[in-house]
This record gives structure tokens, sequence and C-alpha cells, in this order.
């Protein structure tokens, strides 16, 4: 727009009710811009939420099973670990180990293994890492190849 005086600047702002913001002040003249900054920082919060959104890191969702965990609630955790792979989410897999089960980690593995095996009949999964033994019982990470029909 050209070089104006502050005053004119100002009163330019003022008559459009918008903002007079210096954009770099440490040249001569001072550069600055006559913009509404509610309307800006709305725009950038709106910005950075749709780009937080789009990605993928970080998007991990947890189930968590027993080793005496009944067949009808494991079939429910089963449904649960499907919809989470369905929507492009990983999912970690824990068998939570109390006291002298511990002792029985043969037995946790077997019903993980069953457990993926549920999940398996709709949705072929890929493992993200390999089974861990945690201080608490056993991990795996498991994320969505591809969807079977």
């Amino acid at each position: 727009m050209g070089v104006f005086l502050l005053e004119k600047a100002i009163g330019y702002a003022r008559e459009r009710s918008l903002d007079l913001i210096e954009v770099s002040g440490n040249i001569t003249p001072p550069v600055c811009r006559v913009m509404d900054v509610g309307k800006y920082l709305y725009q950038q919060k709106k910005k950075k939420k749709t780009q937080k959104e789009k990605t993928k890191a970080g998007r991990l969702k947890s189930v968590r099973i027993s080793p005496r965990i009944s067949k009808h609630d494991l079939e429910t955790k089963a449904s649960l670990a499907k919809k989470f792979l369905k929507k492009d989410y990983k999912v970690k897999i824990e068998v939570f180990l109390k006291g002298r089960e511990k002792a029985l980690s043969n037995f946790a593995k077997e019903k993980l293994e069953s457990f993926l095996q549920k999940i398996e009949e709709e949705i072929e999964i890929k493992e993200e890492g390999k089974l861990k033994r945690t201080p608490r019982g056993m991990e795996i990470i498991v994320s969505c190849l591809r969807r079977r029909i």
C-alpha cells in the first residue's frame, strides 16, 4: 500500500475495525500489516488441528486381556481390537499377569495366540514387533495389513 505515517496507518486500521500489526520492526520504515488478529489466530488454530488429525504417528490403542478371561469377554475384546484396526490404529495387546500367574507364561502365550486368531478371521494383521515379555506379563503390537472379504 505504500509508506504511511503512524497516525494515518492507525486511523486506516480503526476505520475498518482491524488491527495494525508490525511484521518487521528492525528496518526503516517498519513493515506493518492491517488485519484481524482474532480471525488469523482462529485460522492458524484450525489449520494446526487439521494437520494433527492427518498424522498417523502416535495412533496406538491398547487392549488388555488376562489369562483367566472368559470366552465371551475375549470375543468382546477381539471385536474392539478389530474396530481399532479397521480405523488404521496400531493395537498393543497386553496379557496382564498377577501374582502366581507370572509362572504360567506359556498359558498366557496360548491365550494371546487364540486372541490373535480371533482377530485374523476378518483382518489380516501384521506384527509390528515380536512378542515381548514385560514385568507384568506379555505384549505385542499389531497393525492392519488388509481386510479380508
